[in-house]
């Protein structure tokens, strides 16, 4: 019979064919393994793969292509809407540009409507009477000359304690009545003096509050110094500082021998208040960076106080009878007409004080360390925010007074709470003194941060979060302004009036 026969000759058939598909038929290798090592190098499989991908992208289009086109009355497929998240769609420029465009818009009929209405108001000379009342008694300026005294009772009592003619306690009460005096001595000229301008005393305040911060720093790094023996002071000195140039040009400095003028007002004049012996530096100026931020000085300082005049300043003198009437409407009104020029005013503060002039100082003295903020405008959190707005104040919380109070044994809460607390003190340090009253809302303003932080971190989440953080910012500082504005008429101007 012939039919086992051609049986076995069409599997003999079939099996050439299956060999001839996979490649090869040596002997104890596979067909695949075989296929592989005939393809040549690395790089060549790799040129295959990519024409293998593409030509599968090739043919998946096509594929698409001919299902959308075998049913010609087929338009529809499953998919998701742009503005949902399952969309995975995320490119909003477009919108971004709208919004700005409606902002620009917005405020332009707003500063068109202001001029109609008041005409120009900008006054130059009107800014000099902000600083001062007599042009021949400069009260503010003698006090910030004054200040060179305090340095100076710092930088003795660091050298006395280095060469051991004070002891640690002896140092340590001189330090405490050098920094109480340099907080309370400005605030009584400031109070006692007339002739000292509310915007003068705020500058002035503000500059000794900086000094208090510095020498309370330079007071603790140089105490940590004398705590450690000689080598472990030179490996806290290394710790405590960065690398100080980028070839490595400038010295280490260990203590003592950073007890020098030089070192010390360095310190003072340097956009940072965290004390340490070697400062990361910056190979040289660059003045095309230097005259950059120098521009940006002068025009946002021009624009900062040209709005103020024009725009603020209006719209403050006519909330004064709704406030004085407890018209809760026409208070809310004017509330929310004084948020956008106030906010405006902020964020332009922010980019002189935070990036201009911070940066401006930074290069002059070659400082390195520029992380004056961080992302502060993506904060999910009112603590982010706090701790990313003002990096050098955040800085000195952390380093200064928040660790160590951890180091004491209290908790967490409680030394955020601490900072907070300190933080308030110093926003009401810095506005009640200067304007002669004492009603707190700088002082309440900051501690109801608290609450709200605690609201926001566990309520609200993601760009809820963001939006709740942007609501305290727009809403909260007009209307504390408004509280001050108001009680400081009422001081100084309503019985005048009637």
């Amino acid at each position: 019979m012939a039919e086992p026969g051609d049986a076995r000759v069409l599997r003999r058939r079939r099996a050439t064919f299956g060999a001839g598909r996979g490649g090869s038929l040596l002997p104890g290798k596979r067909g695949s393994e075989a296929a592989t090592e005939s393809r040549g190098s690395p790089g060549e499989r790799r040129r295959e793969a990519g024409e293998e991908a593409r030509e599968k992208g090739k043919s998946d289009k096509q594929k698409r292509r001919n299902e959308s086109s075998a049913d010609p009355l087929c338009c529809h497929r499953a998919q998701e809407s742009l503005l949902s998240s399952a969309s995975g769609y995320n490119n909003y420029r477009g919108v971004l540009n709208w919004c700005v465009v409606m902002l620009i818009l917005s405020n332009a009929r707003l500063f068109l409507e202001n001029l109609l209405r008041h005409g120009i108001l900008v006054d130059p000379i009107q800014v000099v009477s902000l600083f001062l009342k007599d042009p021949y008694s400069w009260p503010a300026a003698c006090l910030i000359i004054a200040s060179n005294l305090f340095i100076m009772v710092a930088l003795y009592t660091e050298r006395q304690l280095s060469k051991g003619s004070f002891s640690e306690l002896v140092g340590f009460v001189v330090h405490c009545i050098n920094l109480t005096i340099t907080l309370t001595f400005p605030a009584a000229v400031v109070l006692a003096v007339p002739s000292v301008t509310p915007v003068g005393g705020a500058f002035a305040l503000g500059l000794y509050t900086i000094l208090f911060l510095k020498l309370y720093s330079y007071r603790d790094v140089n105490m940590w110094c004398r705590d450690l023996s000689s080598a472990k002071a030179k490996k806290l000195s290394r710790s405590l500082s960065c690398p100080t140039g980028l070839a490595g040009e400038h010295y280490k400095v260990c203590y003592p021998g950073n007890l020098t003028i030089k070192d010390l007002y360095y310190f003072v004049f340097a956009p940072t208040l965290c004390y340490e012996l070697n400062f990361p530096r910056s190979p040289k100026i660059r003045m095309g960076f230097l005259m950059r931020r120098l521009i940006e000085m002068l025009f946002f300082t021009q624009l900062l106080v040209a709005l103020t005049q024009q725009w603020m300043v209006p719209i403050i003198q006519s909330s004064m009878k709704p406030l004085e009437d407890m018209d809760l409407s026409r208070m809310m009104e004017r509330l929310l007409r004084l948020a956008v020029p106030n906010h405006l005013l902020w964020l332009m503060f922010f980019y002189w004080f935070f990036h201009s002039s911070l940066n401006f100082s930074a290069e002059l003295l070659c400082f390195g360390d520029r992380q004056f903020y961080k992302d502060w405008w993506n904060s999910e959190t009112v603590t982010y925010f706090w701790q990313n707005w003002n990096i050098p104040v955040h800085k000195w919380c952390l380093r200064h007074f928040y660790k160590p109070l951890l180091r004491k044994g209290f908790s967490k809460i409680v030394s955020q709470s601490a900072v907070f607390f300190l933080s308030a003190f110093f926003h009401e340090y810095l506005v009640s003194i200067p304007l002669r009253m004492f009603r707190l809302w700088a002082f309440m303003g900051m501690m109801a941060q608290l609450p709200l932080a605690w609201f926001v971190g566990h309520f609200l989440r993601g760009n809820y979060g963001n939006a709740a953080v942007w609501m305290s910012l727009i809403i909260g500082q007009p209307f504390a302004v408004l509280m001050y504005v108001h009680d400081y008429y009422v001081l100084h101007y309503r019985q005048d009036t009637d």
